[in-house]
């Protein structure tokens, strides 16, 4: 047996079994052993049920063997209730609030429960317990392993094959491995001994058979220091590699950014002339730019990627500008041709369903829709100079006669094999300018864009007034509309967000409070706000509905907007002064906050009321966070500390392992990864290490984007 022996070579499995293992990209002896454990439990911290009494917090293993929820009589509260059982007796547990952990805890699941001990009528129960599901063939070992003896891994499993059978089966190939030690080790030996790290033979069996925690994270931080060494080589390689290809020499960049400037009815922040700075100084040179623009909310990152496609259309060379929504393409689209009108320039909007161009032959002050083949020609032959979409951008058959320069807006959530594709649309590489107004903790930054120049957009524009974010408890609501009542009798607008369109079934319990849009939308326009016009939108209405309604609120004949998640970005209507997200538990802290940027957007006071269906305290403070944060560089910062990098960033969508992602809060890790690999690569020496070469070129296929 060695580590490229394959595992069905090695082990008899069931078709269940290879399945799962093909589920979890397990194929060899070596992808099994870097299968790492996500937890370690100690049997000395559990208790049998027979044992725990009232007042004492303990950890309790059991079956649930029955769940459901309901409303009491009295308060009103929702409640869910279970029963558990071990061997040894059974406890009740009962969440407060929490009645759809009646559809996350089904009848017969195992778990870990946490909580205090509490009486009612002669009967113990666990109040609102922690829980964390986990196969049931894992348990029946904590009553044979006595407290002096190792942890017991807990590895993630897939349907079919349990965390049992990973820890038997690894305990197999490191007894029968008599040439672990002889494991081909990715980590150059000097730079092991540099940092004092245990090479991979000795921290295999450090993570697999660890003895107590120290042990195992001696060995978690080696392969963490791997991971993100190897991203780091990545992304400098394939810098190096842009910078080896000529780009395109824009003149006179400087003067026309001057001209620019005058279009503009307002002053620039010192920060935008600090970026356009960046970018004059990227497109004089023969490399292809590829910078990262990141501002918070509302900083001015669409007149930066404005001024630069100006640039190159008065160079006569070609621009686009991808967005990740049909609405906010089109309203860029139309900020552009109203900013441009008399530049002299021709501007194209294309996405799925819509193709128009600016100025129209028979009306220059405003925009016509053409046909799709028309467009395409235009173009391929240079006629459009800037051009604004959706994905619809990098299909095949869109060509361009001189693309000069790519951007992509909100680039967190393009793969980066859409904004690639971008890259290959001419024979010389253009210069590439990816925008966020998704803050990202500079450990991330550090890693994740090691091959893009970044430039802070660090400022706001002038006269804008900090939102004053509130949360509302079910006793506020009456007290909030009347409030907002007030704003739009004085001409404000509001928008009302919710996490889904429709309403749920009644029984699906996970979702049972959770507002949709259609029914508040229909609540607010009957009940709470019949005086006001109302819009809706949500992801299924057709284009054409979208923009009727968008341009309702815009043109105020709406004084409220009910909607999804479709307007969280770049919409930009600086008449509205109020938002109220429902069930604001539902999101994350940046879309939570990107949410919040779409009022503040003029010199008016905004508001922000937050409200959650599900009151704990981990949602409390979260949301706290968001209401005491200052800007989204705090609010991502704490997003790493508190809920993690894999959370914060879809670590499904990176290619990375739990253990990789969790290095990423380690600022001093990632800087040391970085010293090293750039010393590497600029010693160009990395042909001297074939299996790091490799590891590279597998990340390089990864589509490594942030959520």
């Amino acid at each position: 047996m060695n580590d490229h022996t394959s595992i069905e070579e090695a082990f008899r499995l069931t078709e269940r079994q290879k399945s799962a293992l093909k589920k979890l990209g397990i194929a060899t002896i070596e992808d099994l052993l870097l299968h790492f454990p996500y937890r370690y439990e100690n049997p000395a911290d559990f208790k049998w049920i027979k044992d725990v009494s009232a007042g004492e917090s303990v950890r309790v293993w059991g079956k649930v063997t029955k769940i459901d929820y309901e409303k009491t009589w009295k308060k009103k509260i929702n409640i869910a209730h279970a029963s558990i059982e071990d061997a040894t007796g059974h406890v009740g547990a009962v969440w407060f609030r929490q009645p759809y952990i009646a559809k996350m805890l089904p009848e017969g699941s195992c778990a870990i429960f946490a909580g205090k001990i509490s009486v009612r009528k002669g009967a113990l129960y666990l109040a609102n317990p922690l829980y964390e599901i986990v196969p049931c063939s894992i348990i029946p070992q904590f009553s044979s392993v006595a407290p002096a003896q190792r942890l017991l891994p807990l590895y993630p499993t897939s349907e079919g094959i349990s965390s049992l059978w990973f820890q038997k089966t690894i305990q197999k190939v490191l007894s029968r491995f008599v040439a672990l030690r002889d494991l081909p080790d990715p980590i150059p030996q000097e730079i092991l001994r540099a940092y004092h790290l245990p090479d991979r033979a000795v921290s295999l069996r450090l993570i697999h058979r660890p003895k107590n925690l120290a042990h195992a994270e001696a060995a978690k931080k080696r392969f963490a220091f791997e991971e993100v060494f190897a991203l780091q080589l990545s992304r400098l390689a394939q810098k190096e590699m842009v910078k080896q290809n000529p780009s395109f020499t824009l003149a006179n960049a400087k003067e026309y950014a001057e001209e620019f400037e005058r279009l503009l009815p307002f002053l620039l922040t010192k920060a935008q002339q600090r970026a356009i700075s960046d970018i004059i100084r990227d497109f004089e040179s023969n490399v292809p730019m590829n910078r990262l623009l990141e501002g918070d909310v509302g900083s001015g990152k669409t007149a930066v990627a404005a001024c630069a496609s100006y640039i190159v259309a008065r160079n006569r060379m070609q621009a686009v500008y991808m967005a990740p929504t049909e609405i906010l393409a089109r309203q860029h689209f139309e900020g552009l041709c109203k900013l441009f009108a008399h530049s002299n320039l021709t501007l194209a909007l294309l996405t799925s369903s819509q193709c128009e161009k600016f100025p129209s032959k028979v009306d220059p002050h405003r925009s016509t829709h053409i046909a799709r083949a028309q467009a395409l020609r235009w173009f391929n032959e240079g006629v459009v100079h800037i051009l604004i979409g959706t994905h619809a951008i990098i299909q095949k058959r869109v060509s361009f006669k001189n693309l000069a320069l790519a951007m992509v807006d909100e680039q967190h959530r393009f793969g980066v094999f859409q904004r690639a594709a971008l890259r290959t649309k001419n024979p010389k590489i253009p210069h590439f300018l990816s925008m966020s107004a998704t803050p990202i903790p500079r450990t991330l930054t550090l890693a994740i864009y090691a091959d893009l120049d970044l430039t802070l957009l660090d400022e706001l524009p002038e006269g804008r007034k900090p939102i004053e974010t509130a949360l509302v408890r079910p006793a506020d609501r009456k007290k909030t509309y009347e409030f907002i009542r007030e704003r739009l009798a004085a001409g404000e607008q509001a928008f009302v967000i919710c996490p889904r369109i429709e309403e749920p079934e009644e029984t699906d319990r996970a979702t049972i409070e959770m507002k949709s849009v259609k029914a508040e939308y229909a609540k607010l326009k009957k009940e709470i706000f019949p005086e006001f016009a109302i819009a809706l939108m949500h992801g299924k209405l057709a284009p054409k509905e979208k923009e009727a309604a968008m341009k309702e609120f815009q043109n105020k004949k709406a004084n409220i907007m009910v909607s999804t998640s479709v307007v969280e970005v770049g919409v930009d209507v600086p008449n509205a002064t109020i938002i109220i997200i429902e069930g604001a538990e539902r999101f994350g802290l940046a879309q939570l906050h990107q949410f919040r940027g779409r009022v503040g957007r003029s010199d008016k006071q905004s508001y922000c009321f937050v409200v959650p269906t599900k009151y704990s305290a981990p949602v409390f403070r979260r949301l706290k966070a968001l209401i005491e944060a200052k800007n989204g560089f705090e609010l991502a910062e704490y997003d790493l500390q508190f809920r993690g990098a894999g959370e914060l960033a879809g670590s499904q969508q990176w290619g990375f392992s739990d253990i990789g992602m969790e290095a990423l809060k380690n600022i001093k890790m990632v800087e040391a990864a970085r010293h090293e690999a750039k010393k590497l690569i600029e010693s160009k020496t990395l042909g001297r290490y074939p299996l790091l070469q490799d590891k590279i070129n597998r990340l390089s296929t990864q589509p490594i984007h942030l959520e």
